[in-house]
Order: structure tokens, then C-alpha cells, then sequence
């Protein structure tokens, strides 16, 4: 197979499952503050070169910095998964986790120097006072907010702030001569982490996570009861390109499928701790079918839901084998503002078997394992996948199932090589299609006033026209010689599903999208085996 070239599947994709694959919460540290915190050589060392630099170094130097290169280069002799937060990250991170923070509640693009709102966030603040997609927000308690030398993170500064406070807003919005004004109190927007929630037939039911945070298992139980309480009886849960969360969370979400007394997982620390986890009688799901959907992007938490489910012969995993992270984070205050979050445990599926991908070789090699999958043809053909004979676990029905790296499912679904091609994905992941779609709809939001979101999803059809002007518009925006020639009716499907996406919101994008998804197709094939 041809090398994927790195410029258009950058490894920040590995980076960004690492970075963002925290499990923890369910730890508890037996150490005292004395014990953990005690004078030794060893820091005193580190301290004392660092008030050296300070005080006697011939340049002023910023030892901030300093220490930053120093946590994040012990950390990088670690392991993969344990990962150094600044200070200057940590709301962004936190608010992530939590599934919620302090503001106005829009999306916003930032279009010819000017915020402008692609949708806001149903329920949030400026829904409820009246913004619309497409508004231009030159003003915000008096302050300009448009012009060429706007960050976005000025913006979003002058946008958040505390619980309940009130900001002005002036307006432009196309067919009003004057600007507008609003005032919005800012309030909990929620960060949502269910991506949607629909009926694929009578009985089968979909919910897509996007992570694992604090709100998630509140969120998917809503989602889960709407759809019980219109018939489902099966349900394809949706976990590709989840990079993970919290243990605890994953466990919740796992219970609602096990009976009582289940072995969800266990985890062991470095003192040979064993903390097992079962499932208790409270799930709702545990007669219902389950399918849950994985890729070489499921990672940690989302194993943890794939791995208990298989190893108790729960269900169908469908998709190609996971990511491989089986160690457990846990999240530590360094006393400045920033944070740690550290390998402090490994875990087991229930027959025993560890995921974790090796990672003796380093950090580098270890995330370009992702492209070796490529180059093996491991994506293309289940008869590619390396396994080891040494760690084969055998499940109280009798399946077969490895450790070593990742979840093998028990059903294999190749990449789509036309919807999931280089070019498409690259262009997607730069943002390419959704500004394309946003500058497409505001020539005339309007024209799709009396369309409602089922007859877009099941009756709209774009002409060939628009694949015409994206053509355009990629040649006017990037000097580079993108061309999609051979995938202009995957390229329409992916405008129509971001259109779908701007104009109605709440997971129309999965809707569309879904259409034309080779694994929801095995899935629904897989669900009318009696």
C-alpha cells in the first residue's frame, strides 16, 4: 500500500488521543502528603540548579520555561499517557472533562476578519436571547471584536466570564439596516459529548459518544430511555474516534448492559493492588442487543466498554481493532496552576488480558505505530492484524480473544476507502468543508426556511454545482492542488451532512452521514440475523 503522507494525516492525531484519553477518579493514594513530599538529593538537585539559573546565570532566563521543558521531558521517559498540563491550559482542559463551562453558548467562525456565529448552542444563552447563525458580533460591552488582528482567544476572553453576568452584544445581521442589540447572561453551556441519538430501523436504536466526561453516562441514559420508550430493542453504540475519558464514567455506561455481579475490569497498581469492578442490577439494556463500533481511534475508555462487553460475551464489536491504551491517569495539582496527569495503574479486561500497546521503543515510535497499521494493510484486512499466540484469552463461552495492543472485533469492517479516503479526511479535519458550507448558506439562509430537518436529511439532494464551487473555493483559499475527482459524490455527501449539521444542529450530521457508512450498513445487516 501507498505511504500515507504525513503533511495530510499529521500525528497530532496520535498526540491528541493521548492527550486526551484521561482515566481516572476511582483511585485512591494510600501515601500521606509526608511520605509523597519528603526531602531528597534528588530534588534538592533540581531546585538548587534551578535558584542557580535565577540568581547567578550570566542572562536573565525565563525558568518558568524552563521547568515546563524539564516536567514534560521526565514525563516523555515515562510513558505515552502521562502528560504535563500548563496552567494556561487548564480550564480549556478542565471544561472538556467536566462537559460544561461559563459563556454565551455560540459556534462561531471567524469570516472576513469578523465573528460570525455558525449555530448556537441549542438551549445555551444566545439561543434564548435571540442570535441567529450568520450574526455578526462587531461589539461586546463596547469593545471592537472584529479586525485582522483578533485572535480567537481574545474573543472567546471577552465572550466568557462569570456565572450570570451580562454581556452587550451588538449585532450585524443580513436584512437589518441597523445593528442589533442583546444583552445575555451567561450561564452553563453544555459541551456535549452524546453526538446523536436516532432509530436506524424499527428496532435498532444509535448513540454516538464523542468522549468519556463527567456528563456523558447522564447524557447517554437520556438518549437510551428516549429511545427504549420508542421500541428499540437492539442499539449500535457508536464509540469511533473516542479517545477516552473517566473510568468511573465508562463503568456506568457498561453496567447498563451487564447483568448484576459482571466483571466490568480490574486495575493494578505498582504495590500489586487489585480493584475490581462489577456490574450492579440497576441497567436498563441488559435484554437488549448491543453492537458497539470501533475503530484504530477507540481508545482507554472506550476499550474499557468494548473489552467488558466482549469478555462476557455481551453483544457484537464491529469495526477494526482499537487504539491500545490500557493504563489508568490519575490528575495532580503541582501547586502553580498547572497539572500532572499520571500512569498510576494498568487494567484488565475480565479475562485478564492488558491492551496496552508496548512502548519500549519510545514516544515516537510508539504513535507511528498508527501508520504502520496503514502500511501493513491491517485497516484493509482483518488477516492482517498480528496477534500473539502467548496472549490468547479464552471467554466463559468459549471465543477466542488476544491482548497486546487493542480490541479485535468480533466483526471486521475495512476502512471506506471513498468516504474515509486521504483527501477527504484532510479536508474535512482543516476545516475546509465546513467553511465552504458555512459561505455557501449564508449567500441564503433563507432558501431553506420551509425545509424541515426530516425532509432535508431524507428527501434534499444537491446538484452537482456545489461540488463545482468547492472546487472553486479550494482554489481560491489553498495554493496547494487538491483535487477529489474520483470522489465528487462522497465530497457532496460530506457537504450536505455539514449542511445538515448547520441548519438543524442536534446530530443531523450523524444522520446524513450515516447514510453512506459502510459499518452502520453491516451493523443493520448484522441486526436482521434472527
Amino acid at each position: 500500500m501507498k505511504r500515507f503522507n504525513k503533511k495530510y494525516l499529521p500525528l497530532v492525531i496520535g498526540i491528541a488521543v493521548a492527550a486526551g484519553i484521561f482515566i481516572g477518579g476511582k483511585l485512591n493514594f494510600t501515601d500521606t502528603s509526608d511520605r509523597l513530599f519528603t526531602s531528597n538529593s534528588k530534588k534538592d538537585k533540581l531546585n538548587r540548579l534551578i535558584d542557580y539559573i535565577d540568581y547567578e546565570y550570566v542572562d536573565d532566563v525565563n525558568t518558568d520555561s524552563i521547568v515546563d521543558v524539564t516536567v514534560n521531558g521526565i514525563l516523555d521517559n515515562l510513558d505515552p499517557h502521562s502528560v504535563y498540563i500548563p496552567s494556561e491550559d487548564m480550564e480549556r482542559v478542565s471544561d472538556n472533562m467536566k462537559g460544561d463551562f461559563v459563556g454565551i453558548g455560540i459556534n462561531f467562525y471567524t469570516y472576513k476578519d469578523t465573528i460570525t456565529v455558525i449555530r448556537t448552542v441549542e438551549g445555551g444563552p444566545s439561543e434564548k436571547a435571540g442570535i441567529k447563525g450568520g450574526d455578526r458580533i462587531l461589539f461586546a460591552n463596547g469593545d471592537t471584536i472584529y479586525g485582522k488582528k483578533l485572535q480567537n482567544n481574545d474573543v472567546v476572553k471577552r465572550l466568557k466570564g462569570p456565572i450570570n453576568s451580562e454581556v452587550n452584544l451588538k449585532v450585524l445581521r443580513k436584512g437589518e439596516d441597523n445593528l442589533l442589540t442583546f444583552k445575555i447572561k451567561r450561564d452553563h453551556v453544555a459541551i456535549k459529548s452524546v453526538d446523536a441519538a436516532y432509530k436506524l430501523t424499527d428496532n435498532l436504536g444509535y448513540i454516538k459518544i464523542n468522549r468519556f466526561a463527567e456528563s456523558t453516562y447522564k447524557e447517554f441514559k437520556q438518549e437510551l430511555d428516549k429511545l427504549q420508550d420508542q421500541g428499540i430493542t437492539e442499539l449500535a453504540l457508536d464509540l469511533r474516534g473516542n479517545p477516552g475519558g473517566f473510568l468511573g464514567i465508562a463503568e456506568q455506561i457498561v453496567d447498563e448492559f451487564l447483568q448484576d455481579g459482571k466483571l466490568i475490569l480490574f486495575t493494578k497498581n505498582k504495590r500489586g493492588n487489585i480493584n475490581k469492578s462489577y456490574a450492579t442490577s440497576k441497567g436498563d439494556f441488559e435484554n437488549g442487543k448491543i453492537y458497539v463500533l470501533i475503530d484504530e481511534n477507540s481508545a482507554s475508555a472506550s476499550e474499557i466498554v468494548a473489552g467488558a462487553l466482549q469478555d462476557n460475551d455481551k453483544g457484537t464489536i464491529v469495526g477494526r481493532r482499537s487504539y491500545g491504551k490500557g493504563l489508568v491517569q490519575r490528575e495532580m495539582e503541582l501547586g502553580d496552576g498547572s497539572a500532572v496527569r499520571l500512569t498510576v495503574s494498568r487494567y484488565y479486561t475480565p479475562t485478564g488480558r492488558s491492551i496496552q500497546r508496548s512502548y519500549e521503543n519510545g514516544n515516537e515510535d510508539y504513535y507511528n505505530e498508527y501508520y504502520e497499521r496503514i502500511e501493513s494493510g491491517e485497516l484493509l484486512d482483518e488477516h492482517k492484524i498480528q496477534v500473539a499466540d502467548s496472549l490468547k484469552f479464552t471467554t466463559p463461552k468459549g471465543k477466542i480473544v488476544y491482548g497486546g495492543g487493542g480490541i479485535i472485533p468480533d466483526v471486521f469492517v475495512p476502512l471506506d476507502a471513498g468516504m474515509q479516503n486521504e483527501t477527504i479526511m484532510f479536508l474535512k479535519r482543516r476545516g475546509f468543508i465546513s467553511n465552504f458550507v458555512f459561505e455557501y448558506l449564508d449567500q441564503d439562509r433563507d432558501a431553506y426556511n420551509n425545509i424541515s430537518r426530516e425532509q432535508f436529511i431524507n428527501d434534499f439532494e444537491l446538484n452537482d454545482d456545489i461540488v463545482l464551487e468547492f472546487q472553486d473555493y479550494l482554489n481560491e483559499k489553498t495554493e496547494a492542488n487538491i483535487t477529489f475527482v474520483a470522489y465528487n459524490e462522497e465530497i457532496k455527501h460530506y457537504i450536505k451532512a455539514t449542511l445538515a449539521n448547520q441548519l438543524y444542529g442536534n446530530g443531523a450530521f450523524e444522520e446524513v452521514i450515516n447514510r453512506n457508512d459502510i459499518v452502520i450498513d453491516e451493523v443493520i445487516t448484522l441486526s436482521k440475523i434472527p
